[in-house]
């Protein structure tokens, strides 16, 4: 098993040879710390892994496998935010554990994990401690030797690991003191970066997040390669089962689906629109569970809400036992998808698309002129879709004409943001004002949806002799916030579909 620690740090290097001699100030005094408790030193010995073109380093996480101190074993760091990891440790072995292995599969896929560079590390470490002798940080000073075949480097660095619950206004703290004693901010996010750095040996860079040629071409690619990078990156997350993990490797499935059909001018379909297909298989594999999630979710807030005199008999045994029907398997279905080749596969495309790009003629026109039309040509698709939607009675086909402006909506929506940094303010408006009809649209689809589980449920209920009142009133509430949104469609679509919005695109 692989246990997981929210490591919240900083780490420091002397500026100045004056002040490495001088050594780590004492820091009792600073902030809340009231005392400092020297542990010992301990030799550390790590070997760290990546692929042969070091796509973990390429991307911020590290695989170690290290002997020496109170947690030696393997550990894969992940990166949440600037200063943040999460730190998955596994026991010691020679071989890679499968738990991590698995953490890994979306960037190591078919390729093999070898050992980079080895660091061993004399550490000194002392305990920040509160009044009362609670653990505030772990003070760590290393003497740091990175070797990678015949080149090595060796470097001193101070690291403060906040314990668990601790402010992270301690850091500042202590980098205040700090500074004044000499020492400033690591340039290098980690040890590992460092001595890749120091032994010429540092991974390749990442395309630049802003395209330089300000074509169409170039907009569009950097928009793929965020979103191809962001479901690279949730891959470990929906693993661990984070929350809102799915959800967010589905968005980004979703966008480049979107932004593949949004511009096609600019790309050819002819070799998107497949890779199209597999994004979508993919998004309905992960969304089994997720769907499942919120309409239960949905389902429970609205029952909350009713008095318990309209909940006669066995109601929550009786949700219980239809959400564990319809939940059973949903989780292996969405890991057995990420394990299987075609989901390697579909990565494996990914990365070919955007190495080489099937360009089309007008991908060398400047952004300006080519992405206004295509954001204009997904609201025109929107507009002509809520007009259908209007002109409809309310019913099934109103219904189902919704939930195709619905999609619609969500197409202009993601087209409008992805323009926003070659459009500036007119692609934001306009992204604001079809999100409200997206969600206007979409809380009416889940009143669909979830009247169609609540006939379901009642039927269930029935037929075990219980009484379906509630089940019944509940149908009626959705009914009702159904033909409520309907109403107010008119209004919201007004709004966004004012002329002023799309008058600086056209």
């Amino acid at each position: 098993m692989a246990d997981t620690k929210r490591e919240i740090e900083r780490k420091f290097e002397f500026s100045k040879a004056k002040s490495a001699r001088r050594g780590v100030p004492d820091l009792t005094g600073t902030a809340a710390i009231a005392a400092v408790s020297d542990q010992g030193t301990v030799d550390l010995d790590a070997v760290y892994y990546d692929t042969p073109d070091q796509r973990l380093a390429a991307d911020g996480l590290t695989l170690r496998r290290r002997t020496g101190g109170a947690d030696e074993g393997w550990h894969l760091k992940l990166p949440v935010s600037p200063g943040v990891r999460d730190e998955v440790a596994a026991p010691l072995g020679d071989t890679v554990p499968r738990p991590l292995a698995a953490l890994l599969r979306s960037r190591v896929r078919d390729s093999e994990l070898e050992p980079q560079v080895r660091l061993l590390s004399s550490r000194k470490v002392s305990h920040l401690l509160d009044a009362d002798g609670a653990l505030l940080a772990e003070l760590s000073t290393d003497q740091v030797r990175a070797e990678r075949g015949d080149a090595a480097a060796a470097w001193t660095e101070v690291e403060v690991e906040l314990a668990d619950g601790i402010d992270p206004a301690l850091l500042d703290a202590v980098e205040a003191a700090f500074r004044k004693a000499g020492l400033k901010v690591s340039d290098a996010p980690s040890k590992l970066a460092r001595a890749l750095a120091e032994t010429g040996t540092a991974p390749p860079a990442k395309p630049a997040a802003t395209p330089a040629d300000g074509t169409a071409g170039a907009h569009v690619l950097a928009y793929l390669r965020e979103q191809r990078d962001a479901l690279i990156a949730q891959d470990p997350a929906v693993r661990r089962n984070l929350p809102d993990s799915v959800h967010q490797m589905r968005v980004a499935s979703r966008r480049m689906r979107s932004a593949f059909k949004t511009h096609r001018k600019v790309l050819d379909r002819s070799v998107t629109d497949p890779v199209g297909e597999e994004l979508r298989w993919l998004a309905g594999e992960l969304g089994v569970d997720r769907d499942q999630e919120v309409l239960l979710e949905r389902i429970r807030t609205h029952l909350d809400e009713l008095p318990r005199i309209l909940q006669p008999g066995p109601v929550r045994a009786r949700l219980r036992v239809w959400n564990t029907a319809r939940s059973s398997g949903s989780r292996r279905r969405a890991l057995a998808a990420l394990d299987s080749p075609r989901y390697l596969a579909l990565l494996d495309s990914l990365d070919a698309l955007l190495a080489e790009p099937p360009l089309l003629k007008h991908a060398a026109d400047p952004a300006g002129e080519v992405l206004p039309k295509a954001v204009l040509h997904d609201y025109d698709r929107l507009a002509g879709r809520i007009g259908t939607a209007l002109a409809l009675e309310p019913g099934h086909e109103r219904d189902l004409a919704l939930h195709e402006a619905r999609k619609a909506a969500k197409r202009a929506r993601y087209a409008a943001e992805a323009a926003v940094p070659a459009l500036g303010k007119p692609a934001e408006r306009l992204a604001k004002a079809v999100k409200k009809v997206q969600s206007l649209l979409g809380d009416h689809q889940d009143s669909v949806v979830a009247r169609e589980a609540l006939r379901a449920i009642g039927a269930q209920a029935a037929g075990g002799g219980e009484s379906a009142f509630v089940w019944g009133v509940l149908y009626a509430r959705e009914e009702a916030l159904a033909e409520q949104r309907e109403r107010e469609l008119p209004g919201v679509w007004a709004a966004a579909s004012k002329p002023k919005l799309r008058a600086p695109l056209g």
